[in-house]
């Protein structure tokens, strides 16, 4: 167990070297930071933390960087989440509230993310197994051609055509639509599937093979992972940062090509959860020079989907996490009221 002391020591290096991107002294830090304790005292703290892998020593100079085990300490124990000013939050507000659907609040929360905290934002797109049914629309395009539109409480639109197996007349159209919507708005789409199953039953025998044929495209848009949908922003603000990526930033620039990747560490969306993943904490050897701030959001107490930023683990963490945050809880209270 490292001493209070140690421990404001460690805050105080990290703090400097955030701040600066200069390995931080003893000397340096005892004219900055009110450590109450001479530099001789503050040296043999730095060597302490040193020998534990808290900090390391890039180079032959007197100064010190902290390491992915020292930056956890930090978050776990260190760092407060910094709140945002009011004119910070206003303009969270301003910015989010213009969105006209699902694409543009997504769009925008990337936008804002990666404008805030100056790193690259990722924002996966709300879950469908963890929505509900808000609207089924039918419409007639032809005798025997449909469109099944599909819309759900976090706003997301699904479309699928649907070609039936006999002509389908616009009073059975609204008739199948007024008994679908009766069955299944407002419930979770792992419910609909068990709802609809005895729906053809109800129909003249020559309109069942239409009705089971719109129920399985149904089905199937229900099951489908397009949940796997993410978008993501600022990526162009990791060359700011180059000397943080001691080799080059192509391993970093390729793991966030790779959907695949970028899912596994937002995480799971139904943990609501703020999590922080530092350097090698995260799987994916491109990203090992990298830290990820993430958290869930959704329109009620639980997450539809994860929203997180991606940038050097020379961070500001307090800044980052506080950022991440708030625009979690509007993005939650967007899809709450839309």
């Amino acid at each position: 167990m490292l001493s209070e002391r140690r421990l404001e020591v460690l805050r105080a290096i990290v703090q400097d070297y955030v701040g600066t991107e200069e390995p931080v002294g003893s000397k340096a830090l005892t004219e900055r930071h009110n450590l109450g304790v001479s530099p001789a005292t503050v040296r043999n703290d730095m060597a302490v933390l040193e020998e534990e892998g808290f900090i390391a020593q890039p180079h032959t100079s007197a100064g010190r960087i902290p390491t992915d085990k020292g930056y956890r300490l930090f978050v776990d124990k260190l760092a407060g989440v910094k709140p945002l000013s009011t004119p910070e939050r206003r303009a969270i507000q301003n910015f989010l509230d213009g969105a006209v659907d699902l694409d543009d609040v997504v769009g925008r929360t990337v936008r804002l993310l990666a404008q805030l905290t100056r790193q690259v934002a990722v924002v996966q797109y709300p879950s469908l197994t963890r929505s509900t049914v808000r609207h089924v629309e039918l419409l007639s395009l032809a005798p025997a051609r449909l469109m099944l539109v599909l819309i759900t409480d976090t706003g997301r639109v699904e479309q699928r055509m649907v070609d039936c197996p006999a002509p389908f007349g616009e009073q059975s159209v609204a008739d199948l639509r007024a008994r679908l919507n009766s069955r299944v708005v407002g419930r979770r789409f792992t419910d609909v599937p068990q709802l609809v199953q005895d729906l053809p039953e109800s129909f003249e025998a020559e309109d069942r093979g239409t009705v089971s044929t719109v129920l399985a495209t149904l089905l199937e848009t229900l099951v489908e992972e397009t949940e796997e949908r993410l978008m993501i922003g600022g990526t162009a603000n990791l060359t700011r940062f180059g000397h943080d990526f001691p080799l080059t930033i192509r391993p970093v620039l390729e793991a966030l090509e790779e959907q695949v990747v970028l899912l596994k560490l937002l995480g799971e969306a139904k943990d609501s959860a703020m999590t922080v993943r530092i350097g090698h904490e995260n799987a994916h050897e491109g990203l090992n020079s990298t830290s990820v701030v993430a958290v869930g959001y959704g329109s009620g107490d639980e997450a539809v989907a994860k929203l997180g930023v991606v940038g050097p683990t020379r961070m500001d963490y307090p800044g980052t996490m506080g950022a991440v945050r708030a625009v979690a809880r509007y993005v939650g209270q967007i899809l709450a009221e839309s």
